[in-house]
């Protein structure tokens, strides 16, 4: 090779080295000498109280500029699945399963990052949940509270129904047990159909099951094929059947369809979380209140799932990481989540900040945890577990629109859902 090639190769492979450079430096700073940490999340909703809540961090730590990224959920999973593998991810990152990535090394130590006496603060159901192989993975950030009923009061009045009748009612196999279709079909000619039994994971799925006395996984295993789960899929699949909910083609074609039915005033009766109470709120055109879900044969049952953030392991800026963690776990970051109604905070001396908003607003919200005082129903987790539902969900699905019955169905599904694992 000749001199001047050498000369012309090296000038290119060093102006090649300063582009990257400066493409890595713009991308870890802000053009202040500021270090940028991204923290992504999946709802558009909750952008402004966290950039509420950063802006406060930002001036007591002039030194990091936090941003924001928003990843809708319909591709976050997958998207950070891919980031992570690709080294990258945001320097934070909202999850909810988790254990993938604690267990091939992605994710900060928040133990050994924080100290062990900050989890102190947090809800110690979500602490359990982002807890495995005695470490905590992530930093809880709200908890959904259980599942109640929304209701519209003024369909309630036309079918000749006081809103406490609903706190009374009970599902069962045994129809000399249950009250619930009954109250159902005093809807009709009122409105059809009344209620949202459908292929719905947390509002559904979960509280049916944990109120037959069942469970989604026991010792890590899928445990939903039993006689319970049984009872509680042939229940609400035949409230389908029988025309007290809404097609199965219908809810599957659509996750919204049941709520935009209720916000339309078409549907009395919308099982939900407090996930929903902000949409219901700003968009209910007609009196509405919220009641305690039916209770079943091992009375009323029902998850309380959270979201988490949790710090990339791989990030190159681990002290700056680190005292973002440390902000969006304490008392003055978390309190934004709460402030606007939209969620309710992970860290327990905040979440009567959640109680005040909606009490202000004339909403009672305590059927949300008044539910929590009894049992709870895991809504799952460990490796793979994203990988199992996905298989379980077309099974399910076919169950509901009644093409597979629901003893067949539960067996491939638990079958579908140990092969899912097993390859991971």
């Amino acid at each position: 090779m000749k001199d001047s090639t050498r000369v012309v190769l090296g000038l290119v492979l060093a102006a090649a080295l300063l582009v990257a450079a400066a493409l890595w430096l713009g991308r870890d700073t802000d053009g202040s000498g500021r270090t940028v940490v991204r923290l992504r999340i999946w709802d558009q909703s909750f952008v402004s109280a966290y950039r509420a809540s950063l802006d406060e961090f930002e001036r007591a730590n002039p030194d990091i500029d936090v941003r924001i990224t928003l990843v809708p959920w319909a591709s976050y999973p997958q998207k950070l699945r891919l980031d992570v593998a690709g080294g990258i991810a945001d320097d934070l990152f909202w999850t909810g399963l988790y254990e993938d990535y604690a267990d091939s090394g992605h994710l900060v130590d928040v133990g050994a990052a924080l100290g062990a006496d900050a989890a102190r603060e947090w809800d110690p159901f979500a602490v359990e949940q982002f807890t495995r192989a005695g470490k905590l993975w992530a930093v809880p950030q709200f908890v959904d509270g259980g599942t109640a009923v929304y209701y519209n009061r003024e369909l309630l009045d036309a079918a000749g129904i006081e809103p406490g009748a609903l706190n009374a009612v009970r599902w069962s196999p045994d129809p000399a047990q249950d009250t619930f279709r009954a109250l159902l079909r005093r809807f009709g000619g009122v409105a059809s159909p009344p209620y949202n039994a459908a292929n719905d994971f947390q509002s559904i799925t979960l509280p049916y099951l944990g109120s037959a006395g069942g469970e989604l996984q026991h010792d890590g295993k899928f445990a939903f094929d039993t006689p319970q789960g049984r009872d509680a899929f042939g229940y609400t699949t035949a409230l389908i059947a029988d025309g007290l909910s809404p097609s199965a083609a219908d809810t599957a074609a659509s996750s919204d369809f049941a709520k935009n039915a209720f916000l339309q005033g078409r549907m009395p009766l919308f099982q939900s979380g407090t996930f929903t109470l902000a949409t219901v709120a700003q968009n209910a055109r007609f009196r509405w209140g919220v009641a305690l879900i039916p209770a079943g044969p091992a009375g009323r049952v029902s998850a309380n799932n959270s979201v988490a953030v949790a710090g990339n392991s791989a990030s190159p800026h681990p002290d700056a990481v680190r005292r973002v963690l440390g902000w969006l776990g304490s008392p003055g970051g978390n309190r934004y989540l709460g402030l606007e109604g939209a969620t309710i905070p992970a860290v327990l001396s905040q979440q009567q900040v959640y109680r005040d908003y909606w009490t202000r607003r004339g909403v009672d919200v305590s059927p949300f945890f008044d539910v929590l005082r009894g049992e709870r129903i895991s809504a799952g987790g460990g490796p793979g577990f994203t990988a199992a539902l996905q298989a379980i969900t077309p099974i399910i699905d076919e169950m509901y629109l009644g093409r597979i019955p629901v003893d067949t169905a539960l067996a491939r599904a638990r079958a579908a859902a140990d092969a899912a694992i097993a390859q991971r």
